[in-house]
């Protein structure tokens, strides 16, 4: 089983910028889809963003295209979250996970293996 480390994240006021890195361990991730996750208090986890294994198919929430952009670098087992113009509304817990797919997925059930997350907070 895939181990997914977290780093990125913090306080940042509104309209900062801050990026997102997922890292794997333990076996590779450059064949799987993977995705970002985030959940704030008192509300579902939601999906974010996903890539596929080649980064060639994206999937964007409609609330933030055009501002997080999802990338990924197979040779380092890492996948990357730049989230720019960051909204109050968009504190939350995030979470990357590899998919069982290396196409992406809407399902949450698809994703197998997650981070630990990691908490994004913007403060008006």
């Amino acid at each position: 089983q895939v181990q997914l480390v977290q780093s990125g994240g913090g306080l940042v006021q509104a309209g900062d910028s801050l990026r997102l890195s997922c890292a794997a361990s333990g076996g590779s991730i450059s064949r799987s889809a993977v995705a970002w996750f985030r959940q704030a208090p008192g509300k579902e986890r939601d999906l974010v963003v996903a890539i596929s294994w080649n980064g060639r198919k994206t999937y964007y929430a409609d609330s933030v295209k055009g501002r997080f952009t999802i990338s990924r670098d197979n040779a380092k087992n890492t996948v990357y979250l730049q989230m720019d113009n960051l909204k109050p509304e968009e504190t939350a817990a995030y979470y990357c996970a590899k998919s069982k797919w290396d196409w992406p997925t809407e399902q949450e059930t698809d994703y197998v293996d997650w981070g630990q997350g990691t908490q994004v907070t913007v403060s008006s």
